[in-house]
């Protein structure tokens, strides 16, 4: 290897590298050093009001850059009680007090959808939010990762925060998935293969030619599930289906901004170097991926659908962060047509833009026929609070993210995790099924 080779290589960076290089304002950084990075977005939702608690407590009184600034109410939406609803007032009146312009009202959805579709991040920029699932950014090509509620605190005070630059991880991906088979069922296979931990403080880095014929919904579906396994973020190289998707989402939602948006997003993308050293490295041929099943309790207790079929089910809920899209009402709606539920069936998309998308198409009109309820945009009964909170005993098939015991408000019931269209085929039969097995009539 020539001396030019050798430099290259040991200058060569990763996707998360580059991103975090930027954001600290140095040439490059490496893995374990401490990177002091400014945030292009400070994420927060319904939790902003116990953060401006802790915020009242420094001694700063303004939030040094509240352009950064993005806060939803979405988790508790509608507000369940008085207890809610005054904690809603207190969010509204923090962001008018500090400015924050980038504010949504309860009904526009979830904060990780939302967040896209309005390109308050993009490519080559970094988020750091008071929410475990800010992985999910990265399908844009952003580093996004989850922080506490005193980080954040201190990051409205600051406008800085020091991170460990992680180790990354990459997982190419080659072939097609097969009919029927989704990214949540390549993340269960995943997650069941290394573990719930098996990627802690890592960065998740997706490529491949596998990559390519994935759709903008499904890919998010990867980076948000990636901190079920632990990862500190996780990331795809922007491409064209990136680019496109912005150009076609921005028209709708900055109508008149959208192509000077677009411009900075396309200025600010970054990619990783040929040569980037990673930590660990795996290869995933997408045919080979079947349908899964996260068992009770735990996300990587996984088996393959086959293996659990027939299992009772009571209730189901298609919605949250990872799989509230219209591609996955879409999916549902296909199993369902023409057939009556024998489970009861809550789904919740992920914002109004889907809302108002399903039901122009017609998927709201087939579920509400089949027997299912709509929900309000939001996180809904994913962390226990309202809209499907489970009784004791009761099996609900779910397309969220996670199972663990007492996730949706009740420590003796079941939670199983599946795609969209086999939580729909399954509330239909009663009972953990594929959609091409229901059986006419049902």
């Amino acid at each position: 290897m020539t001396a030019r080779a050798i430099e290259a290589a040991l200058s060569a960076q990763t996707l998360t590298e580059k991103l975090l290089a930027r954001a600290s304002g140095r040439d490059r950084v490496a893995p374990g050093e401490i990177a002091i990075v400014e945030p292009d977005v400070v994420l927060s939702h319904d939790n902003t009001a116990a953060i401006a608690e802790i915020f009242e407590r420094l001694p700063h009184k303004r939030v040094r850059y509240p352009q950064r600034l993005a806060i939803t109410l979405d988790h508790a939406v509608p507000p369940p009680s008085a207890k809610h609803a005054q904690n809603h007032a207190r969010v509204r009146d923090f962001a008018r007090e500090q400015g924050v312009q980038n504010f949504f009202e309860v009904g526009r959805g979830i904060c990780h959808q939302v967040l896209c579709e309005e390109g308050v991040i993009g490519p080559g920029m970094t988020l750091l939010g008071a929410d475990s699932h800010s992985t999910h950014y990265g399908w844009l090509g952003a580093f996004s990762a989850g922080i506490g509620r005193s980080e954040v605190a201190a990051l409205w005070a600051t406008g800085e925060l020091w991170l460990r630059v992680p180790e990354t991880m990459r997982i190419t991906l080659a072939g097609k998935l097969k009919t029927g088979v989704t990214t949540k069922d390549l993340t269960i296979s995943l997650i069941g293969q290394l573990s719930s931990d098996g990627a802690t403080y890592m960065a998740v880095e997706f490529d491949g030619d596998g990559v390519r014929d994935l759709s903008p919904d499904s890919r998010a579906v990867l980076t948000n599930m990636m901190a079920e396994m632990g990862a500190k973020n996780a990331c795809i190289a922007p491409d064209e289906v990136t680019w496109q998707w912005l150009r076609e989402t921005l028209r709708r939602t900055r109508p008149h901004a959208h192509v000077e948006r677009l411009a900075m997003f396309r200025e600010r993308a970054l990619y990783p170097d040929p040569g980037a050293a990673y930590a660990a490295q795996h290869r995933i041929d997408l045919s080979d991926i079947e349908p899964m099943i996260s068992y009770p309790h735990a996300v990587d207790n996984v088996r393959p659908l086959s293996e659990v079929a027939s299992t009772r089910v009571d209730v189901g809920f298609i919605g949250t962060c990872t799989n509230g899209r219209l591609e996955d009402i879409a999916a549902a709606a296909d199993a369902l047509r023409g057939r009556r539920l024998r489970a009861r069936l809550i789904v919740i998309p992920a914002s109004s833009m889907v809302l108002r998308e399903a039901a122009e198409a017609g998927y709201l009109a087939d579920m509400i026929e089949a027997g299912a309820t709509i929900g309000t945009p939001g996180c809904g009964p994913c962390m226990g609070v309202h809209m499907g909170v489970l009784a004791p005993g009761e099996v609900c098939i779910s397309s969220a993210n996670r199972n663990f015991r007492g996730r949706m408000g009740e420590p003796n019931a079941e939670i199983y995790l599946a795609n969209p269209a086999v939580v729909a085929a399954s509330c239909a039969a009663g009972r953990l099924i594929h959609p091409a097995d229901l059986a006419d009539g049902c």
